[in-house]
């Protein structure tokens, strides 16, 4: 274990317990059902007997060889991407955090990676999420995310979906993933959520999922490992911090990582996704962007997730400005 932090007693408590279900709201369309401002929402897990053939199909062994989830769009044209992001009024929901000196935004400051050695909230509400697609297993990041219902977890669209193409079987959420450990055991989902531009069409713009848990021994997921609050419409250029859990070279997915940069706008392809200097890898997918993050207490406002890199251009990560249609998705999946 590479960071300086505990869990604690209620964490070990919980994993105790982990294995009970607790249907957390009405059971949802067994079919994938189209939501207000181009959002599609999936059924998951719904049943007792389909969360515990999930929590034990990830055993040790499957988690470990799980293949990172950038490979799903390895290679894919980002032509898709380009258009205008809608944009309305900035929101925050959740408390908007006051960020250290060192999280200051408007800084020159630059960590283009490493893993993560500090302690505060986002260990806690920082994990790994494990699917299957096309009969292979893979593994992304993933962050739990305050909502009314407080079971949300944000990660990028294609570790639920492959834009276009089908949705993900044996989703499973683990906050807090530190070397094969889960401290506050495995979440399944009972719904995921994306927007529909990424699940028809794959446009990288709007790369975004959202993950709808169920509760673990009639517990909440944000009850038991807080929350980070999340912002929509926000300004551009902002200094930020992002995490997650890279498995490939010079990272083994053990362990939570880090980069910090503040972020530009992508040249490229002229797409509306915002780029960091940042060395994580595959497994990363789907792992938090937070703006004035305080590094005490490991708590920012999530503006975005890892969602891919280009050929070529060395150790820059790209993540999708959360707009308008994200954050249909995000009240969509906040209120199920």
């Amino acid at each position: 274990m590479r960071r300086n932090s505990l869990v604690g007693a209620a964490a070990a408590t919980l994993a105790a317990t982990a294995l009970a279900w607790t249907p957390s709201a009405a059971a949802t369309p067994a079919a994938v059902q189209a939501g207000p401002d181009s959002v599609e929402v999936h059924a998951a897990a719904e049943s007792r007997s389909e969360h515990r053939r999930i929590v034990d199909y990830w055993t040790p062994a499957r988690m470990r060889n799980a293949v990172p989830g950038d490979r799903i769009v390895a290679g894919r044209s980002k032509d898709s991407a380009g258009g205008s992001v809608q944009r309305g009024t900035p929101t925050v929901i959740g408390p908007r955090a006051k960020p250290s000196k060192q999280g200051k935004p408007g800084t020159s400051q630059d960590g283009t990676g490493g893993y993560y050695t500090g302690g505060g909230e986002i260990v806690e509400t920082t994990g790994k999420v494990f699917f299957t697609l096309g009969g292979t297993n893979y593994v992304c990041s993933g962050s739990a995310t305050t909502s009314s219902n407080r079971d949300v977890v944000l990660t990028a669209g294609h570790c639920l979906n492959e834009g276009p193409g089908d949705y993900a079987t044996n989703f499973a959420f683990v906050p807090a993933y530190d070397d094969g450990d889960r401290p506050f055991g495995t979440f399944t989902a009972r719904a995921l959520v994306t927007t529909s531009q990424w699940a028809e069409s794959g446009d990288f713009d709007y790369d975004v999922g959202y993950a709808v848990m169920n509760a673990l021994g009639g517990q909440h997921l944000t009850d038991v490992v807080g929350s980070q609050g999340i912002g929509f419409n926000q300004a551009r250029g902002e200094l930020t911090y992002a995490f997650g859990y890279p498995a490939a070279r010079p990272y083994d997915g053990t362990d939570i990582a880090y980069c910090y940069d503040t972020v530009f706008a992508d040249t490229y392809y002229g797409s509306q996704d915002q780029g960091m200097d940042c060395d994580m890898t595959g497994g990363s997918s789907g792992g938090p962007w937070l703006i004035d993050y305080d590094s005490t207490a490991g708590t920012g406002t999530l503006n975005s997730v890892n969602s891919f890199g280009y050929r070529g251009v060395k150790d820059v990560m790209w993540g999708p400005y959360l707009g308008s249609v994200a954050q249909s998705a995000y009240t969509t999946a906040s209120s199920m």
